[in-house]
C-alpha cells in the first residue's frame, strides 16, 4: 500500500491536541503518584525494611508499594493509549472514552468520600468533552460524515 503524502492527510482537529496535552498532564500526575507513597514510607532512603504482609492484610509499606505499582501500570497504559491516539487509531478513542468514564466515576466517589484530586477531575472532564466533538469522532471513524454513528 503506497504511503499518502502529507498534503493528502486529513487535518487533525485542535481538540486532538488538547486531548493529548490533557493526557500528558494525567501521565505526570500518575507519575507523581508512583513515587509519592514510596517517599512517604522512606523506601528511597532506607529501602524495603519491613514486612509487606501482616497475616492477611497489607502493611502500610505493602499498601504503598501496591499503590505505586498500580499507578506505574496506569502510567504505562496511558502512554500506549496516547501513542495510539496520536496515530489516530480507533481503538485508542474507544479505550480513552471508557477509561475517562471510569476515572470520572472514581474521581466522584473520591470527591464525596475522601480526598478529591481536582487536577485529575478537570483533565478527565476536558478529555470527555473533547472526545465528543463531532470532528474528533469523524477523524477516528466513530461517526460518519452524514452524522450517524457507526
Amino acid at each position: 500500500m503506497p504511503r499518502r503524502k502529507k498534503s493528502d492527510k486529513e487535518k487533525r482537529p485542535i481538540a486532538v491536541s488538547v486531548i493529548a496535552i490533557a493526557m500528558v498532564v494525567l501521565f505526570l500526575i500518575r507519575l507523581y503518584q508512583v513515587y509519592q507513597p514510596l517517599f512517604r514510607q522512606g523506601v528511597f532512603r532506607n529501602g524495603i525494611t519491613g514486612a509487606l504482609w501482616m497475616g492477611w492484610k497489607l502493611t502500610s509499606l505493602g499498601s504503598a508499594l501496591l499503590s505505586s505499582i498500580t499507578y506505574f501500570v496506569l502510567s504505562v497504559a496511558g502512554i500506549v493509549v496516547l501513542i495510539g491516539f496520536l496515530h489516530l487509531r480507533r481503538w485508542s478513542w474507544v479505550l480513552l472514552m471508557s477509561w475517562t468514564g471510569i476515572s470520572l466515576v472514581i474521581s466522584l466517589v473520591d470527591y464525596f468520600y475522601s480526598h478529591p484530586n481536582y487536577a485529575v477531575m478537570v483533565s478527565n472532564v476536558i478529555i470527555a468533552f473533547a472526545l465528543n466533538i463531532t470532528d474528533v469522532q469523524r477523524i477516528f471513524g466513530i461517526r460518519r460524515d452524514d452524522g450517524s454513528s457507526l
